[in-house]
């Protein structure tokens, strides 16, 4: 798939583009937020497994020897789209961990998509192929996908979910006061500990309908619908995982600190400067930007691990977040699949040291599923990037409807007080829960 074609098209909103494939197995929009460039529209992959024994080498198979791509193109130019469940990591250390039933990894090859450059506002059907005319082919298929007219279907009034239910709030406390035990105790320096949000979607309501009113709502940066066979995930995360440009440069760029947004602009302003204040808060950020630098210095050359931002205060619909960045190279022939089996699971939603904080969680929480996972794309020219999957719901067809899971957590550190991270999750699931039940 040597040769890449690009056409171009007036400017359609991408969430509108998706909305006549919403029902198509595969079907995937991965849509920007906040100031971000480019949104995604994939479907009709030519390759797909969600089953493998080693899924890291059948992410590497399907992904291929690297092929170049065009300059003047998007920076995905077509390649693999993966959903990595939390429990892939059981894969990278025994860990024996509990399943859900969504597979571990999942990924689909896609030679075609459209790109939609929100700066420029127009849209770019992206092509692969062996020859040119192959790959115009596949191009201007893609473009035909804005032709396809939406089946008239009335937008849901009222909540999507009446019977959301939250887990015991005395249940979690008292889940974050056993962490805090086993911190001072020195098992470990911190957990990310989540808890669930359940219910199922009301009837005539499909998952799209929750990805449409949350990108009207609150768009973040790593908005996400991906339709599988039977299952769906709606992401509305802020937070990137890894990022690689084609010649190798890493960026991640972990969440660790939170406080809610204020009722007007004063109260709002005093909020992002206690967080950014905060020593605890500090604290819980830097113990994750050490762990984050550590994993990328498995696949890195000495000396190229950097942090060139520490301690940034970045504001979102619902809530303020510290934020950190920092960055690596690839080394010599190390691939994007050894840069994800040496970094996952994130380390912003496990802990410090990662091993022993996910025995702790997985003694804690049920299996998580997406939710901490990564959803991600792989482009055939060595280009990564992805997302942390916080703020995301994976549901399930069951029973002619959609059963749904969505969780938030906190970063339990020594200091940690039960009832305000308990106050912080709840912080954290408010755009959710108001797309789903208001």
């Amino acid at each position: 798939m040597r040769r890449v074609a690009l056409l171009t098209a007036p400017w359609r909103e991408p969430v509108w583009a998706l909305a006549p494939f919403r029902d198509e197995p595969h079907a995937c929009a991965l849509v920007t937020g906040g100031g971000g460039r480019w949104s995604y529209l994939l479907r009709t992959p030519d390759q797909t497994f969600d089953v493998a024994a080693d899924p890291f080498a059948a992410f590497a198979n399907l992904l291929g020897p690297r092929l170049p791509s065009d300059p003047e193109g998007p920076p995905f130019q077509g390649g693999v789209v993966g959903l990595a469940a939390y429990e892939l990591g059981d894969r990278i250390e025994a860990l024996a961990l509990s399943r859900t039933d969504w597979p571990d990894l999942a990924c689909a090859r896609y030679l075609a998509l459209l790109a939609f450059d929100h700066h420029a506002r127009q849209v770019v059907a992206v092509g692969r192929g062996e020859t040119d005319a192959e790959a115009q082919a596949r191009a201007r298929g893609a473009l035909a996908w804005l032709d396809v007219a939406a089946a008239e279907r009335p937008e849901p009034a009222g909540p999507l979910c009446p019977d959301l239910t939250a887990a015991d709030p005395a249940a979690y406390e008292a889940a974050v006061a056993e962490v805090v035990a086993r911190i001072l105790g020195g098992e470990i320096f911190q957990a990310n500990i989540a808890r669930a949000w359940t219910g199922r979607l009301a009837a005539g309501v499909d998952p799209f309908d929750l990805f449409a009113r949350l990108r009207a709502a609150s768009p973040a940066p790593f908005s996400a619908y991906l339709r599988l066979p039977g299952r769906a995930l709606v992401s509305n995360s802020p937070e990137r995982f890894l990022k690689v440009t084609p010649d190798g440069a890493i960026e991640t760029q972990p969440i660790k600190g939170t406080r809610p947004r204020g009722r007007y602009a004063a109260e709002d302003r005093a909020l992002a400067a206690a967080l950014l204040a905060s020593d605890k808060d500090r604290a819980e950020n830097l113990m994750i930007v050490d762990l984050m630098r550590n994993d990328l210095a498995r696949v890195s050359p000495p000396g190229s691990v950097q942090v060139p931002a520490l301690f940034k205060v970045e504001s979102f619909a619902n809530v303020h977040h510290l934020v950190s960045t920092v960055t690596a190279r690839l080394a010599g022939e190390r691939t994007v699949a050894d840069l994800l089996r040496a970094s996952f699971p994130p380390g912003s939603i496990t802990g410090a040291p990662k091993v022993q904080a996910m025995k702790v969680i997985a003694q804690l929480e049920p299996p998580r599923g997406p939710y901490c996972g990564s959803l991600f794309w792989a482009g055939l020219d060595g280009a990564f990037d992805s997302s942390v999957l916080i703020r995301s719901v994976a549901l399930t067809e069951e029973d002619g409807g959609w059963r749904l899971e969505a969780r938030a957590g906190a970063g339990i550190v020594a200091d940690s007080d039960p009832r305000a991270e308990r106050l912080e999750t709840e912080a954290k699931i408010a755009a959710l829960k108001k797309a789903l039940t208001e």
